[in-house]
């Protein structure tokens, strides 16, 4: 799959599973999306752009620039997308002067400019950050789903929860005694309660602000198939693509901090071998140990790091 010139995404050998891809670069994602081959295609995009808050990995722009610029990425990644996939755009808040501007609103005018369609507004809540003094503490964030088409990918079973009364049943009828429900379990609904990543959390980096893989998995899993396609331009420590190659998608990520890049590669590699331990197959080229998967990953364009 040619995603840049001389820009390969390099193939992971999967025995007994799917030929899986893994490509990570290092470098500003507008430059990256403006020289992206016409031909390739995402499934899906996941991902967290700077909230243009004074983050050490951002630069703070007025709020009309900052727009201006999440204009210029979304118009340029738009056309990557498949027509049945979908971008999932994880953001909160914008302050200035104390005065809350949620980038969700600010932000969907421009998606509604590409022609893409809002499917849920899902909200993220969490149980843990600053307490406020002089308003309600703040324990949510917002992911904007969007999708081209109305014929979509969606998968609802692997995301399913369990039933609040699992057991109950018809009372009258022609299903009088069976289950009512799935027994599979219930649709999460739009309000997903999932722990942030402070301190002591097991998967805690040095990012400031990093996604929980259990988040991104909610998403990879129901918006797309395995073998498919998922990229994230802002991809931080990683955790899009671990949720990806967790679950047998391939995974293209783009950041260009290079301590957090640094990150990120570590972190997947990490990620495969624990994963490819419990298979006990193929030895690993990156740190020689048993696993399933022999790692391979581009840094830069035409080169290979096999560390």
């Amino acid at each position: 799959i040619q995603l840049y010139s001389g820009f390969q995404l390099c193939q992971q050998q999967n025995k007994g599973m799917e030929e899986m891809n893994t490509a990570l670069h290092c470098e500003d994602s507008e430059k990256f999306l403006k020289n992206l081959d016409k031909n390739t295609m995402f499934d899906l995009v996941v991902t967290s752009p700077p909230y243009n808050i004074g983050k050490e990995y951002e630069k703070t722009k007025n709020i009309d620039e900052y727009l201006t610029w999440q204009d210029n990425i979304i118009s340029l990644l738009t056309p990557h997308v498949k027509e049945t996939g979908s971008i999932c755009w994880q953001v909160g808040n914008y302050i200035k002067d104390r005065e809350l501007l949620p980038l969700d609103i600010a932000l969907h005018d421009i998606f509604r400019k590409q022609g893409l369609k809002l499917r849920n507004r899902i909200i993220w809540t969490f149980g843990h950050g600053l307490h406020a003094k002089k308003k309600f503490s703040g324990r949510y964030e917002v992911i904007l789903w969007y999708t081209k088409q109305d014929d979509y990918v969606f998968n609802l079973d692997p995301v399913r929860v369990p039933s609040k009364y699992p057991n109950k049943k018809h009372y009258r009828g022609p299903n009088k005694g069976k289950l009512s429900g799935n027994p599979k379990g219930k649709n999460p609904e739009d309000v997903w309660s999932i722990p942030n990543v402070k301190h002591n959390h097991p998967e805690k980096t040095e990012h400031p602000c990093q996604f929980p893989v259990a988040l991104v998995e909610r998403l990879v899993l129901s918006l797309s198939n395995k073998g498919d396609i998922v990229f994230d331009p802002f991809m931080g420590s990683g955790s899009t693509g671990v949720a990806a190659i967790k679950n047998n998608r391939n995974f293209v990520g783009i950041d260009n901090n290079q301590k957090y890049y640094n990150i990120a590669v570590d972190r997947l590699h990490k990620n495969k071998c624990e994963l490819c331990e419990k298979l006990q197959t193929n030895s690993c080229a990156r740190c020689n140990k048993e696993t399933h998967i022999s790692w391979q990953i581009a840094v830069n364009m035409g080169e290979k790091d096999e560390r």
